[in-house]
């Protein structure tokens, strides 16, 4: 009897030992990083000046060094079914960069294209913003302050930007993408040189100004609906191509364009294995080099530096493989993900862009620049995001438990609105349509509304996606769904409540982002 009395008080304190020991990983990853910071940025300027801009580009593409061997054939790396990787390093263990975006355990096996953060520097005189567009799945917040920490106080930047274009088929700098859900996918050292290569970005550009004419065009005809798929109901689609070109203002070459467009760099989808910015990669290089059709050039591109912002892309918009995208030129029509249909995707988009800004739009010898944005602590009402981040997974960080800080903000250029927001928005939420359907988890009416385009007054409206954060989906609260009975009384569930911070972070995102946009009325 007194053994078995031992043998449970060993039992117990074993598992309470565990228990706090797990207790204390846990308490660790979730502590707030930045425990200091927060933003509280006002900068208005209703005065016409000479604007200057300057603009850079830095490869953050990382360098494959294992290869592997696909038993298989599933495209996925699992010992146990006899996968094997190539040692050519020779160090005994596999180094892997583990492509983010569409599930686990997917190594890259080389690069197609290089993956980038672009950069664009503007000054008006009294202030000076940095606004940068990063090919990566998404960028967290407390990474975003990092890289804000690190850009020289000497170069003036009032206000730093930073967009993910969230590409699938780059390398993992979230965490949730790796080998399995136990491993992060984050490569220290290749975060520490996407930071250095993005800090390095701005300070060329910021070394590059010089004086500028800011060209503004738009194409909202709809033709790029057919290159979109809204997979989940209601059916509202994130059409719409955003353009700000800017000009040398001594010869009227061009500096850099910028791109805001909505949808999932997704073309490649869940087979790819090499590394790649996705169709925003033709987009740039049509952009800045010309449309081609095989060797022929069809379209003379504007040289500079082409910086692609991702836009509305939650709902999901997305170039799906049920729905084919024709060559511009040719016909051909492809439906399967491929280079091909990546391409086709990227030059009928850059088609567009480029015949909207050979029209009739303005052209500004003066501008500037006003400047709105804040920190703002969301709650985290997600059970997989607190175990992520307990565990190490997403490197989050809490102001409090079960909050999240992250950012809002604004940013008036002359004529036109940027919209920075923090993760994956909803259409509904911007362009209206919010329904409150029947299965839906709160019997409510849509409290986003109206919607964003409608309190945005400036005439040019860019929506910048995934911007100095990325929190997952925000969904209207009248259209969140977990359980049955699933919404429109559908047999299945819906994707997206899975990779939002809860049922709250619509409201109060659209919130805080009404009041960013009226602080600069």
């Amino acid at each position: 009897m007194k053994t078995l009395k031992r043998i449970f008080k060993g039992l117990g304190l074993f598992i309470l030992l565990t228990l706090l020991i797990v207790s204390c990983i846990f308490i660790y990853n979730w502590r707030d990083r930045h425990p200091d910071y927060a933003i509280d940025i006002k900068i208005e300027n209703r005065d016409q000046s000479s604007i200057k801009a300057g603009f850079a580009k830095k490869p953050i593409t990382p360098t494959i060094v294992d290869t592997w061997n696909d038993a298989n054939g599933n495209n996925k790396y699992n010992e146990d079914e006899g996968d094997t990787y190539n040692d050519i390093n020779k160090n005994g263990k596999f180094d892997a960069f583990w492509i983010a975006g569409m599930s686990n355990a997917k190594p890259a096996q080389g690069v197609h294209d290089d993956v980038w953060s672009r950069v664009m520097v503007l000054d008006d005189g009294k202030s000076r913003i940095a606004m940068i567009s990063m090919d990566a799945i998404g960028f967290l917040h407390g990474d975003v302050i990092d890289i804000r920490n690190r850009i020289p106080k000497e170069l003036g930047i009032d206000y730093t930007l930073l967009s993910a274009t969230h590409t699938h088929e780059s390398n993992d700098l979230v965490g949730i993408w790796g080998e399995n859900m136990f491993n992060s996918g984050v490569n220290e050292e290749m975060m520490e040189y996407v930071k250095e290569q993005t800090v390095a970005a701005v300070i060329e550009a910021a070394k590059n100004v010089r004086p500028a004419k800011l060209v503004f065009a738009e194409d909202l005809s709809g033709n790029d609906a057919p290159l979109i798929k809204d997979t989940r109901k209601p059916i509202v689609k994130a059409t719409g191509i955003h353009l700000m070109q800017v000009l040398d203002a001594e010869n009227d070459t061009t500096l850099g364009t910028l791109i805001n467009w909505s949808n999932h760099p997704e073309t490649l989808w869940s087979q790819n294995l090499l590394i790649s910015s996705d169709f925003p990669h033709y987009v740039r290089e049509a952009i800045e080099n010309g449309i081609y059709n095989g060797e022929k050039k069809m379209e003379e591109g504007l040289g500079g530096v082409a910086i692609y912002f991702s836009g509305v892309i939650g709902g999901l918009m997305a170039p799906h493989p049920s729905i084919s995208i024709a060559d511009p030129y040719t016909g051909v029509e492809y439906a399967e993900p491929t280079y091909e249909k990546t391409k086709a995707l990227g030059d009928q988009i850059a088609l567009m862009s480029l015949k909207a800004l050979k029209k009739e739009g303005d052209t500004l010898n003066s501008s500037n620049i006003s400047v709105r944005a804040k920190t703002v602590i969301a709650e985290l009402d997600n059970t997989t995001f607190k175990i992520a981040s307990g565990i190490g997974l997403i490197k989050m960080g809490m102001p409090d438990y079960f909050t999240k800080r992250t950012e809002v903000g604004a940013i008036r250029i002359g004529p036109a609105m940027f919209l920075s927001i923090p993760g994956e928005i909803y259409p509904e939420i911007v362009f209206g349509g919010i329904e409150a359907p029947e299965g839906g988890e709160f019997d409510i009416e849509p409290l986003e509304i109206p919607p964003l385009q409608e309190v945005i007054k400036d005439k040019y409206k860019f929506y910048l996606g995934l911007s100095n954060d990325e929190i997952g989906y925000i969904i209207p609260k009248s259209e969140w769904d977990t359980e049955k009975p699933y919404l429109y009384n559908d047999e299945g569930d819906t994707y997206g409540e899975e990779n939002s911070l809860g049922p709250e972070t619509g409201p109060f995102i659209y919130k805080s982002l009404v009041e960013v946009i009226k602080d600069l009325e």
